[in-house]
């Protein structure tokens, strides 16, 4: 018997503490918000008991590669993230971060923000931007990674060369300005513009101010397909050279790499893993790789911004150059698979959002290429927010990269709502369940890894790669971001058609010792954090 008085009692669970090793069956007592006692606590006095028994008790989630920076300013409640179990996400992946910014107003020009009918009072430093978001009633922990991108428009607007020595200092101060001000990380989209426009020497520098401050530097790869082990190799050769932590986003190859290609990839990790280089990865837990439509554009035809866009689309001529590009992000599309291509967002567009670009090349009688740029010019002035999907991964690559020890599993989404000005929003085709998609299929159905070890990759790992001190165990004196599923139950119910649909299974979430959901329901309850790097 305890003398302890509890916040929260949670009894009998079937307790996985996030480092991988063997489950116990014990209480676990909440105080302020934090694990005060795992043990036998059934004579203690608590203000709530929750009774747990034959049910899973894990860390909560943590997502260490989302896109949510603007979503979570519309609605911070993170309802599709909340439902299957992340207490914890970050942000700011693949170069797109929504700050520093050069000019306060330039907020509407960056890419995956706008959402229609939303405003904010806005920010310019990466400092603001946290402040502003700390003001919101959030549903989930965040952290925040600052982005190369940003960095790079923030110091040379939209011009279309390679930064001068002067203009990589001053990225160089922005970055470390960042990382002062609340920044967990430093990412790249070097597929990306203008991150596809970069070069090796120009990003070793902010990569080195990652090092010096043991920053986690995350990338999405130049090349995953034709190219992908200069790729791969370049992003291992950038930490190398800088002495940083690496962390490559979504690692599996995609349509046009050769079919040993993830074999190959992990054997030039493992290599320089034996030399001392700490280098890690992610994966999305399903086949479909999602983007923005204007992202198979070719460099030379985003110059400029939405306004030369649109021009060039609107000329003949120029829509057949770019169709004559033969190395588009997607060699799905060089090579006209339109039937493995499905429209994933859009809001001019919403009744085709589920069709292949085959099926609406067909009911508008235009050729599957003309019909994506058809689609642009109709989103336009805010064509980054048409979204697509396409048949891209390959499932024995996702097993292969869960048999290696550092491979954390992410959801590359946005955290959105099926209601509000979030409604028609879609992060990825699974945003609404990656967590039960990675549980019931590759741990559950095909036994991928153990449940112990599953789990892992959704918590501890994350935690320690991104150096968060007390989040991602179940221990005490840590943070009480937890979930409770029955893992019998757990299933994703989204499809291509209807992606924004919840996950099942999960019964009881909390975030920072306060319980946001209770058999399956959302509370009003939002006790997520902004994690700075000072207080992490």
């Amino acid at each position: 018997m305890s003398s302890n008085t509890f916040d929260t009692i949670l009894e009998s669970g079937t307790i996985y503490d996030g480092t991988g090793g063997e489950a116990i069956v014990a209480d676990v007592g909440i105080v302020d918000g934090e694990i005060s006692k795992i043990g036998q606590l059934k004579g203690a006095v608590c203000a709530h008991r929750v009774n747990i028994e034959g049910r899973v008790l894990s860390p909560g989630f943590i997502d260490l590669h989302t896109h949510s920076d603007f979503t979570l300013i519309v609605n911070g409640k993170a309802e599709s993230q909340v439902h299957q179990g992340v207490t914890t996400e970050v942000v700011g992946q693949c170069g797109h971060s929504v700050a520093p910014l050069r000019h306060r107003d330039d907020l509407a020009k960056k890419a995956i923000v706008d959402v229609e009918g939303s405003s904010t009072e806005g920010w310019q430093s990466f400092g603001e931007y946290l402040d502003v978001l700390e003001k919101q009633p959030l549903g989930v922990n965040v952290a925040a990674f600052v982005g190369h991108g940003t960095i790079h428009h923030a110091v040379m607007g939209d011009d279309l060369r390679l930064p001068e020595p002067e203009e990589v200092d001053q990225m160089a101060v922005l970055v470390r300005q960042s990382f002062e001000e609340g920044a967990m990380g430093f990412s790249t989209g070097l597929e990306y513009w203008p991150g596809n426009q970069s070069s090796p020497e120009t990003i070793e520098p902010l990569c080195q101010v990652a090092a010096e401050e043991n920053r986690l530097y995350a990338t999405h790869v130049r090349n995953r397909d034709r190219y992908y082990d200069l790729g791969f190799g370049e992003a291992i050769t950038t930490a190398r050279a800088s002495g940083c932590r690496l962390q490559i986003s979504h690692i599996q190859p995609k349509y046009g790499a050769p079919d040993y290609a993830m074999d190959h990839t992990l054997e030039m990790i493992q290599l320089d893993q034996k030399y001392g280089l700490d280098v890690a990865f992610d994966i999305i837990p399903h086949d479909w790789s999602h983007t923005l439509v204007m992202a198979i554009l070719p460099k030379w035809a985003l110059e400029g911004g939405v306004e030369k866009i649109v021009d060039r689309l609107s000329d003949k001529k120029t829509r057949e150059r770019i169709k004559r590009n033969r190395n588009p992000m997607w060699l799905i599309v060089a090579d006209r698979i339109w039937s493995k291509v499905v429209l994933l967002s859009s809001v001019a567009n919403r009744d085709l959002v589920g069709a292949t670009f085959e099926e609406i090349g067909k009911m508008r009688g235009v050729d599957p290429y003309d019909a994506a740029f058809d689609l642009l010019l109709e989103e336009a002035p805010a064509m980054h927010r048409l979204f697509w999907t396409s048949n891209s991964f390959k499932n024995s690559d996702l097993e292969l990269c869960l048999q290696q020890p550092e491979c954390a599993v992410i959801s590359d989404t946005k955290a959105v709502a099926p209601y509000g000005l979030l409604e028609n929003q879609v992060g990825s085709l699974s945003g609404y369940g990656w967590t039960s998609e990675f549980l019931s299929k590759f741990v559950k159905e095909k036994g991928a890894l153990s449940l112990s070890e599953g789990i892992r990759r959704m918590t501890g790992l994350p935690a320690e790669r991104l150096g968060l001190t007390k989040r991602g165990f179940i221990k005490e004196g840590y943070k009480a971001d937890l979930v409770v599923f029955d893992l019998d139950a757990v299933r994703s119910t989204w499809t291509i058609k209807k992606p924004r649909s919840y996950a099942k299974g999960f019964e009881h979430v909390f975030v920072n010792g306060v319980q946001t959901i209770v058999d399956g329901r959302r509370t009003d309850d939002n006790r997520g954090k902004v994690l700075r790097s000072l207080d992490a």
